[in-house]
């Protein structure tokens, strides 16, 4: 079993023990997202597979917060935003930005990369080596910049 799968549930049972409510309704969702994986793959998901359900969720908790914002609903966007913390917490610790861009040269370096036409193998090297760690959609811009720069 991945041992983030077992923190996320013992973190559930701790919540629950705590009679945190709010805290206990995003584990649960969590574990909802990755039974339902589970379910409709027909395995047990490990560590890279439940970090790929995370960031799933991290991105629509972020969409749906731009989308709270533009309508003028705080209310919304707080409880999407304390969504977005905890589930963050189960993510490894983000890359700063020079740390990405020494990977996106890195990767450059590595295929040779050139032109845009390049831009599918390279996000096939970056996206399993910053996995959890960067925001996959400011690194795609960062190598439109420089394979058009």
């Amino acid at each position: 079993m991945s041992e983030l799968k077992d923190r996320i549930l013992e973190d559930t049972r701790d919540a629950m023990r705590a009679r945190d409510k709010a805290r206990l309704g995003v584990l649960r969702l969590i574990t909802a997202a990755i039974k339902q994986k589970e379910v409709d793959e027909r395995t047990e998901l490990d560590d890279a597979a439940v970090l790929a359900v995370l960031e799933k969720m991290v991105k629509q908790r972020r969409d749906s917060i731009a989308q709270y914002e533009k309508a003028g609903r705080d209310d919304l966007r707080e409880v999407e935003e304390f969504e977005l913390g905890i589930i963050q917490t189960y993510l490894p610790a983000p890359l700063s930005a020079e740390e990405i861009d020494a990977l996106i040269d890195a990767a450059i370096a590595e295929t040779g990369a050139a032109s845009m036409k390049d831009m599918g193998r390279l996000m096939g090297i970056l996206k399993p080596r910053l996995a959890g760690r960067a925001d996959m959609g400011q690194v795609s811009q960062a190598i439109k910049q420089r394979l058009s720069g």
